[in-house]
């Protein structure tokens, strides 16, 4: 879990970010799952499914735009060219991080809480509150080039948002949401 969120905070590619997320949150399950609570990673796994599905179907439109080049230092400005993707990819990174009331704010709550409450090693809550500062990190490091940075001097394909394709996405956010 730690290596993971240090792992993505320096890398480039948009789907290794992504995949060493995943990758985190695995281990945030593994550990609510040693702690003894099942149902909390269970909750956790399905809040975790509807935002990393989220971010996936928003990684592949912006790479199709960027002409399937993954490299996050060449998005940027790409919120003026798919906006309605890149905003359900923002608000999926919020959900991930915690942001409250979104799905992925009442289970990570609830994991914190469990940290807290449980009277556990204070090396594992320490690894577990420094992977969290590193989920945090790695989202805005993400977002900053998604909106603010990156080449600017990127020719970008010639595309429009797909009527379904948008529809499954803002449906996705909408789980997000409740």
């Amino acid at each position: 879990m730690l290596m993971s969120g240090l792992g993505a905070n320096f890398e480039f590619d948009l789907k290794k970010i992504i995949a060493l997320s995943t990758l985190s949150q695995l281990g945030l399950i593994m550990m609510i799952l040693f702690l003894g609570f099942p149902k909390l990673a269970f909750f956790h796994l399905l809040t975790h499914a509807f935002f990393k599905a989220l971010l996936f179907i928003c990684a592949g439109m912006i790479i199709h735009v960027m002409n399937n080049s993954q490299d996050i230092r060449e998005i940027g400005y790409v919120i003026n060219i798919i906006p309605y993707t890149s905003s359900c990819f923002i608000i999926s990174r919020f959900s991930l991080s915690g942001l409250p009331f979104l799905s992925g704010f009442y289970s990570k709550d609830l994991i914190l809480e469990v940290f807290s409450i449980n009277n556990i090693n204070f090396i594992y809550y320490f690894i577990f509150m420094i992977s969290v500062m590193f989920t945090m990190s790695y989202r805005f490091r993400l977002m900053n080039y998604l909106i603010f940075m990156g080449s600017g001097n990127y020719v970008f394909q010639s595309y429009y948002e797909d009527k379904n394709i948008i529809f499954s996405i803002i449906l996705l956010t909408f789980f997000l949401f409740f």
